[in-house]
């Protein structure tokens, strides 16, 4: 059953998206390619490439660092780089410092820059937005579109499953009728009524980490469940479930990851600045392969120089056990313990895809219309750094990256790591 769902998603995100970037492709082949456009470094298996911004202590990026002033640390040991650029993103004549900037910021080389036009798509994700997180998103969305758009920007309204799309437009009323019409559609979702009731988060470490305080909580639920059953069967029960639910959250993040790599690829084709901006309250990419799966769309992303951004839809949240969180008396330490552990594991994917591919994440607070107004503002620099991956072994293991710059007083924002897949088995 959940495969021939995952077939049917499939289906329909293509043909909308197919729909939606049709007109949008046509634009792209025929415009021609503004002069001294930045090139694009070429990345495959044996490179990765680390978008990085630095900002000074007032929020300005900088665009004055060079190569030397980078250092790479991949799991702690220096890396090299293969290439290197910094690329203009802005439409305005570049600044120069002022006295209270000189110990961060030096003038900005006196360089041409080019305006882009902007295409710009609104990822909602109804997948996992719970009823209330969607209306307010939807009304700072709303709002948004009076103010923070200008006229040469193509926008689009899209949610995560697909059944949302207002086409790539101009038109503000058609982008608001769009927002206003979202609902969340939460497929990959474990039964309320379960009993025990073990989320994604907590059947991770049970199947996949062996963490016994988790096999311990999930079995003491099976027995608030039923308190006449044997310990055999309480166990056979927490197993069941847990298998269950990994089954249901593992699906779930492959869709919603397969479904954004699907938009990035139909936003590839379009013209001038191309952004992703995703609205959603994060959801967990725990498991080895989905974890690629992920790397493998940052790496897409930047590539193919789409710059995804991220607002965490849930504002500032808490992590204590609400009145809908039915865990049937179970030890209620270890309950707020994995409920804290998968909110703030929720957040990662968005953190990642935003410092991986230039972007920028919002979180942490309830002000979500100022969270629109600043993700619709791209970075004025980001630089690019390629990593190559010679003496790299393929073996799926997830490599942490620390980018330090020798300027004092700012702020880098990287990509955060990436995975090497293991090589394919031959078929015999």
């Amino acid at each position: 059953m959940p495969g021939e769902v995952l077939k049917v998603m499939r289906k329909v995100l293509v043909l909308g998206y197919l729909g939606l970037f049709a007109y949008a492709y046509a634009v792209a082949q025929a415009a021609p390619r503004p002069q001294g456009a930045p090139y694009k470094i070429e990345v495959n298996v044996e490179k990765v490439l680390v978008p990085v911004v630095v900002r000074d202590k007032q929020g300005h990026s900088i665009g004055n660092l060079k190569e030397e002033d980078f250092h790479v640390f991949d799991n702690g040991k220096p890396h090299p780089l293969s290439a290197f650029m910094v690329e203009g993103r802005i439409g305005t004549e570049p600044r120069t410092a002022s006295n209270s900037e000189s110990d961060t910021l030096s003038p900005t080389p006196p360089q041409p820059v080019i305006v882009y036009p902007r295409s710009i798509v609104f990822l909602f994700d109804d997948m996992h937005l719970s009823a209330e997180e969607m209306e307010r998103a939807k009304n700072a969305g709303a709002a948004l579109l009076a103010g923070s758009l200008v006229d040469s920007d193509i926008a689009a309204v899209v949610s995560l499953s697909g059944r949302t799309n207002s086409g790539l437009t101009r038109d503000r009323a058609k982008l608001h009728e769009a927002i206003m019409s979202l609902k969340p559609v939460l497929i990959y979702q474990n039964d309320n009524a379960d009993c025990p009731k073990i989320s994604y988060y907590q059947a991770d470490l049970m199947e996949n980490k062996h963490d016994s305080t988790a096999e311990q909580d999930a079995v003491a639920q099976a027995f608030h469940c039923d308190p006449k059953i044997t310990l055999n069967v309480a166990q056979s029960l927490a197993e069941e479930a847990a298998r269950r639910a990994l089954i249901i959250g593992h699906q779930d993040a492959q869709v919603a990851l397969a479904n954004m790599r699907e938009l990035v690829q139909r936003i590839a084709t379009l013209p001038g600045r191309r952004m992703l901006i995703l609205i959603s309250p994060g959801f967990l990419t725990v498991e080895s392969d989905v974890l690629t799966q992920e790397s493998q769309l940052i790496d897409f992303a930047a590539r193919e120089d789409v710059t995804i951004s991220a607002l965490d839809a849930r504002g500032i949240y808490i992590t204590a056990l609400t009145a809908s969180d039915d865990v049937h008396n179970a030890p209620i330490l270890s309950s707020m313990a994995f409920r804290a552990g998968s909110m703030k594991s929720s957040t990662n994917v968005m953190a990642e895809l935003a410092d991986g591919t230039g972007g920028n994440f919002f979180n942490n607070s309830n002000d979500l219309g100022a969270g629109f107004k600043g993700l619709t503002a791209t970075p004025e620099y980001v630089y690019l750094l390629e990593l190559p991956l010679d003496n790299i072994k393929p073996n799926g293991s997830y490599h942490r990256l620390k980018v330090k710059v020798d300027r004092s007083g700012v702020e880098v924002r990287a990509r955060r790591g990436y995975i090497l897949p293991k090589p394919a088995k031959s078929k015999k």
